[in-house]
Formats: C-alpha cells, structure tokens, sequence
C-alpha cells in the first residue's frame, strides 16, 4: 500500500506558543494530531504525550499496529497524561483532543475525542468524517443552531470529551473503505474554525498535497487566524483500494465507540 504525507504545526497568527502537536509514520499507514486544551495546565506537554506514546507503541508493535492497539496506544496516552497531572502539577488536569488515522488492506479505521477532525476529499467532494464533541455540536443535533451559527457561537470553544480529562477515554471510531486518490485532512480547530468543506476542496484540486497544504497554512496566517494551526495531508496513490467505487456517504458505516477490553 503506497502512501503520501504532508504535515504542518505552527504557532499561528495571534498565540505566543503552540500547544498543538502531530505524528506521522506513512510507512505504518498511521497519523495523529493532538490539540492542547486552553483553560488547562501544560496542553502541550499533553498533546506531545500523544503522539510520543503513538511513536513509541509502533516501535514495540515493529509497526504492524491494529485498530485495537491504535486504540490501546490512545488510552496509555490518556493514563499518561493523567498521572503527569498528578505528579508534576500537583494533581491539576491537563488535556489535549485528538485525531488518529489508520490505514490498513483498503480499509481506514479513524478515532477521536473532541473537536480535532478528519476530512476525506474523493473526486472533487470533501466530507468532514469526525464528529465534534462539543457543546456546539450537541446543539446542532438538537436543531438549535445550524452548523454556520455553531462556528461563532460563545460556546464554540467548550469541548466534551478530551486525553487527559477522565480516567478512562471513550474514543469514537468511524471506518470505511479507501479508494485510489482519496486524501485524508487531520487538522485541529484551528484550520477547521478557518476554513469550509468547500473551501477545503479549492485546495485538493489540484491533487498537489505538499501544495495544499502551504496554502492551508499561508491563508490561515494571511487570515491572522487566532489559534494554534496544525494538519497533516495523506494521499492514497494507485493499488491502496479494495473494493467497488463509491460515494463518500455510501462507503462509510456509523460511527460507534470503541473501548478497550
């Protein structure tokens, strides 16, 4: 299975640090973006613990990683960060969300808690596949505001599950099968809250993901954009699809929780 990747992190246009972190291993067919949480101590001591812990669970795995033990190398992150918490910051809690991509046999496998995300853009249309866990978009659900409402809503900021918050982390998880010239967008909020799906599609079409993603990140900071920017761009070349050619929204299934046994 032949892929591409790209990536960014970058302070952005306003914030004196970056507590945004990414990972990724195009060999493993795995990539993750984790966002410290503001309002919480050392967020990015946090979202770095992430993806050291991802790192380090391929190098004992020999990279040949599951579902199941992307999931597990989640939940030790979350018990890290915890005790970090606990030990160094006299018990206050830190927290970062988190996006994770495995791509393994034509088929993706995404987890997530909070507000990072993952599009998937195919012939021309891009979906965003994560849901947030978010106030936000809890109240989207509900019929109380529509998504555009959601987006400047005071309580756009306030997430609902995070790394680093509870003891144990339900990761939500959502799967389907990939197709040649698929590209995945792992980014934190502070590329989605920049930019829409439509906008997202006049950046893949040229196909040019190391282009995409320099122009994601100029027009965000041209846009002085007033969070911390990170994402990572996966391409999927010829001969990684099993399977018939598909819609996006007739190839993926519901998403569902995971929890570790």
């Amino acid at each position: 299975m032949n892929f591409r990747s790209t990536g960014f992190t970058h302070r952005g246009g306003v914030r004196a640090h970056n507590e945004d972190a990414y990972f990724e291993s195009p060999e493993s067919g795995v990539w993750v973006v984790a966002d410290g949480m503001g309002g919480y101590q050392a967020g990015d001591v946090a979202s770095q613990m992430v993806c050291d812990t991802v790192a380090g669970e391929l190098r004992r795995l020999d990279a040949d990683v599951s579902v199941s033990g992307l999931e597990q190398a989640l939940q030790l992150a979350n018990q890290r960060i915890r005790t970090y918490g606990q030990q160094n910051l006299e018990g206050k809690t830190l927290g970062c969300t988190v996006v994770a991509l495995l791509i393994h046999d034509g088929v993706y496998h995404l987890l997530w808690a909070g507000d990072s995300r993952c599009y998937l853009a195919r012939r021309g249309q891009v979906q965003q596949l994560s849901r947030d866990h978010s106030q936000v978009a809890d109240m989207v659900d509900q019929g109380l505001l529509s998504p555009e409402e959601a987006d400047k809503h005071p309580l756009a900021h306030v997430i609902t599950r995070a790394l680093g918050v509870e003891d144990d982390i339900a990761l939500d998880y959502r799967t389907g099968h990939t197709q040649p010239g698929d590209q995945f967008l792992l980014c934190s909020d502070g590329v989605s809250k920049e930019f829409s799906e439509e906008e997202f599609a006049g950046f893949f079409s040229d196909g040019n993901i190391e282009d995409a993603s320099l122009a994601i990140m100029h027009a965000a900071l041209v846009n002085k954009c007033s969070d911390n920017i990170t994402c990572i761009i996966v391409n999927l070349e010829q001969g990684c699809y099993i399977g018939s050619q598909s819609n996006i929204a007739d190839d993926v299934t519901v998403p569902f929780t995971l929890r570790s046994s």
